[in-house]
Order: C-alpha cells, then sequence, then structure tokens
C-alpha cells in the first residue's frame, strides 16, 4: 500500500467516524506513525509503507475514530506557540484559554511602565490555579523571564505532566509546583492570580463530545450550575491577591453576569470588567484588586 493509498483509507475512516476534519487528522497521524514532516510526506506520497509502519498508522487511526483526542494520541499540544506535553491526566490545551496569558502580559506591561520600564515582569508572582499541564504557568513564565510562578493543582497526575513541561521550556527555577486544592497550597499572597477552573454543569457534561469526555472530569465538572469551583475560588482568592494585583478566571460565554456578580461580592472594591475571545464571546473576568 502506498503512502497516498494508507492517507485516503485513514481519512474515509475517520470521516466515517465523524471526525472533523478527517483528511488532515489521518495525514496527522500518517505522518506521525512514519516519523516525517509535512513536506517530506507530500514528496513521498508514491511510495510504499511498511508492514510495520501501517500497522502503528492502523492502531493510531483505531484510537482517534473511537473518539480519544487527538492531542492524547499525539501526546503533543501546541499552546502561546510553545509545544507542551499532554495526556489523559490533564485537559486539552484551548486557544482561547491563550487570553489569560495575555491579560496577565498586558497587566506586567502596565506595571513595567510604571516602573519606569525596569525589568521584563519587574519581580511578578504569578500563581496558576488548577494548572494541569502548565501551559498557562509556563507561557507566562517563558513570556516574563523576571516572573516568580506558582502552579497548582489537586492532582498529582497532573503536577507530574506539568513537571515536564516546564523542564521542557527551561523555567524549572521560576515555575513552582504545588500540590492542593486551589489556593490551599500557596505559600503566600501574589500580584497575580489566574485561573482556567472546571465551568460546565454536571448534566452537560455527559452530552459533551466524545473527545472531550476522555478528558479528566474534575477540570471539566463545575457542579451543578458550573460555579461551584469558581464561587470557591474567589472566596478562597480575596486574601490572595496583593492590593494593586489582578485575578483572571475564564469562564463559560452564558456565565459572565453570574461571574460578575460573585467577583464584586469577594471584591467589594475591586474594578471587574470582562474580555472577549476572538468569537466575541465573553470568555474572561478580570479583578482589578484595590
Amino acid at each position: 500500500m502506498t503512502i497516498r493509498e494508507s492517507w485516503l483509507r485513514a481519512r474515509d475512516r475517520l470521516a466515517s467516524a465523524r471526525i472533523d476534519d478527517s483528511g488532515l487528522e489521518a495525514e496527522v497521524l500518517l505522518r506521525h506513525a512514519l516519523g516525517v514532516d509535512r513536506a517530506v510526506f507530500f514528496s513521498v506520497l508514491g511510495a510504499e509503507v511498511t508492514p510495520d509502519r501501517q500497522a502503528r498508522a492502523d492502531s493510531l487511526v483505531r484510537r482517534r475514530a473511537a473518539g480519544e483526542p487527538l492531542s492524547y494520541i499525539l501526546e503533543n499540544r501546541e499552546f502561546y506557540g510553545l509545544d507542551f506535553m499532554v495526556n489523559p491526566s490533564v485537559l486539552v490545551p484551548r486557544q482561547e484559554t491563550e487570553l489569560l496569558v495575555e491579560k496577565v502580559l498586558e497587566f506586567s506591561a502596565r506595571r513595567t511602565a510604571s516602573a519606569g520600564g525596569r525589568g521584563h515582569g519587574n519581580g511578578l508572582t504569578v500563581a496558576d490555579i488548577g494548572t494541569g499541564s502548565g501551559a498557562i504557568a509556563v507561557a507566562v513564565a517563558k513570556s516574563l523571564p523576571e516572573a516568580t510562578v506558582y502552579a497548582t493543582d489537586a492532582s498529582r497526575e497532573a503536577l507530574a505532566v506539568a513537571d515536564v513541561n516546564r523542564c521542557r521550556h527551561g523555567v524549572t527555577g521560576r515555575v513552582h509546583l504545588r500540590h492542593g486544592d486551589l489556593l490551599q497550597a500557596l505559600p503566600a499572597p501574589v500580584d497575580v492570580l489566574v485561573s482556567n477552573p472546571p465551568y460546565i454543569r454536571t448534566a452537560e457534561v455527559a452530552g459533551l463530545a466524545p473527545e472531550v469526555r476522555r478528558e479528566p472530569v474534575l477540570a471539566l465538572d463545575g457542579g451543578p450550575d458550573g460555579l461551584g469551583v469558581m464561587r470557591r475560588l474567589f472566596q478562597q482568592a480575596s486574601g490572595f491577591v496583593r492590593e494593586g494585583g489582578l485575578m483572571a478566571v475564564e469562564i463559560a460565554p452564558g456565565q459572565l453576569e453570574a461571574v460578575t456578580r460573585i467577583a464584586r461580592s469577594c471584591f467589594p472594591s475591586g474594578q471587574v470588567s470582562h474580555d472577549l475571545d476572538l468569537a466575541g464571546l465573553p470568555r474572561v473576568v478580570r479583578v482589578a484588586v484595590w
């Protein structure tokens, strides 16, 4: 069987399993099995696939057709221009979550400007609560070389993945992993607290796409109204964000009003605002803490 024939067969199998972008995903899986980049792949479409490579490709395609996330199969996901190792112990980082990183960097830029431009990050301390793969924490640390970042998670398995990723990107000395529930693991107040907490209603979890249901339920299920973890996070945060600091959380678009109320009740003197994602939907709620 040629590479072209193998690709088309994989595409058809994924399409029959209702996988979006079946042609592209089939290509990605086959390139992974062959160990070649895209340029090489398209230059050798007429070459024969060896039996062992074909068996490897067939195995990967079966896993994807059964609903396993592509990122888990590849053990890789790009986030904020960086490659992260991911596995079933962590949520797959998503593009909309990059907005949280951008808000931290904007805050740091304002703080640096107010200090007369001294320091990139200006000694900022940041906490990423529920870090999972460590994507937010590592992206912030790579962008702000003078910042200290704490990354907490209740899952030791998730922290093991975050450890791989902080080592991969050379920020082990500045991204400090802490095990515990929400803010309980933080050693001291911070300048910035950022989080992508679980915010899906329990009743809605079973109706999620098959690949999303493969992700850790603790990272998805926010309780009966989707806001159980969010409430606890804000309640704990009121004593952990320094004056003049920032708290930013990712939300579901329909939760803007409810999360804004929670934020105002926990930070009555803070300035609450929100930011839209690339689709124009409310995605981040921010509190300027005073």
